[in-house]
């Protein structure tokens, strides 16, 4: 190891990766540190007899800036995968996002102006009457079957509460199509790297120092020696030891049930699960992530789950309360010299990994 580092990178997700490729680009040096036994954070994978489970939930690479989708081209080689995701109620199966597909499974219907039709009629329901929760924000865009199918379930066991008390913003905008296309991203670019993230990771951090198993705010003092300035990926909030309060997250919690002796479980990379009986969010089969022809499977059961000190963070909650406390939080931290917060813990907001890429091309290396 060198003596001195022009930075210490707290975090070897994608934000802390990123930085590292783009400091050795600008012929800076970097020693990356992670809590964590392995690189890549949230983004790890973990090759089971040739299929690459997504330990951490399903992440697909999706883009319309060309300049990010030609710099990840650059690292490693992307796949056409593109995201189909369904919907499973009592039984029956529907297409996300909302399109015309869904609406034949709801009603029947075989054109737009059908549906539309109906799903005016629905929103009258409301009485124009302005939406102070997220049913009534959704009852207002989509109607009464749609949000009964295929939202309330699913939400309410995505945030552990009832509709009626989520505020309204959370679902301002619905993605309703009217043709028949099931893909759910809109952006121009879309895939996943081939091999998995873990290439695309080893290859961001291929000229940095990396040191695993070691908990940076347990070691501050003698870590942050190290280099001339810290690059800092973990909760804003526990940085500073929390003293305006914790913030609010959703955690995520994963029962991966290994090698299934089928070849193919669901016939689908995505399964979510709309009924709130059901306790599980999705099901995931990672082997249709990349084409995969093994004799054997791989899914992951998702549940989500209220937050606490010693689980993983990941869905920051961006109400009033928790941006107002973060806004304090930022406060603090741009009064500190040396060090960059960066990524979705550190700057309090949810980013796409695509986001995530641009806010470290936004740095003044």
């Amino acid at each position: 190891m060198r003596e001195k580092y022009d930075y210490l990178i707290v975090g070897a997700g994608l934000y802390g990766s990123c930085f590292a490729h783009q400091a050795a680009l600008h012929g800076k040096s970097c020693l990356v540190i992670d809590k964590r036994s392995h690189i890549g954070g949230n983004l790890f994978c973990n090759n089971t007899q040739g299929i690459n489970v997504h330990q951490y939930g399903a992440h697909i690479f999706h883009t319309s800036n060309k300049k990010i989708w030609d710099y990840v081209n650059s690292l490693v080689e992307f796949n056409h995968y593109r995201n189909a995701p369904i919907a499973k109620y009592k039984d029956r199966i529907y297409n996300l996002p909302f399109n015309m597909n869904t609406f034949y499974q709801l009603w029947g219907v075989d054109t737009p102006s059908k549906a539309k039709d109906i799903i005016h009629s629905q929103r009258l329901e409301l009485n124009g009457k302005d939406p102070v929760n997220l049913e009534e924000q959704a009852l207002s865009l989509v109607g009464h079957d749609v949000y009964e199918t295929l939202i309330k379930g699913y939400t309410e066991k995505q945030w552990g509460r009832s509709a009626t008390e989520l505020p309204a913003f959370i679902i301002k905008r619905i993605p309703i199509r009217f043709q028949f296309d099931n893909n759910y991203f809109n952006d121009t670019y879309q895939g996943i790297p081939k091999g998995g993230y873990n290439i695309l990771i080893e290859k961001m951090l291929e000229k940095a120092d990396v040191k695993l198993n070691i908990d940076y705010l347990s070691n501050k003092k003698e870590l942050d020696q190290l280099a001339n300035k810290v690059v800092y990926t973990g909760m804003i909030d526990e940085y500073f030891d929390y003293c305006y309060g914790k913030l609010g997250y959703r955690t995520l919690n994963f029962e991966h049930i290994e090698l299934l002796n089928n070849d193919n479980y669901q016939g689908n990379a995505v399964v979510n699960y709309t009924e709130k009986k059901v306790p599980f969010t999705r099901i995931i089969e990672h082997k249709h992530f990349e084409f995969g022809n093994q004799p054997h499977t791989v899914i992951t059961k998702e549940y989500s789950g209220e937050w606490c000190e010693g689980a993983e963070p990941y869905y920051p909650i961006n109400d009033n309360t928790n941006n107002s406390l973060y806004e304090k939080y930022k406060y603090k931290a741009d009064k500190e010299s040396n060090i960059i917060f960066g990524g979705r813990l550190a700057q309090f907001k949810y980013f796409d990994m695509h986001d995530i890429i641009n806010e470290v091309f936004k740095i003044k290396f």
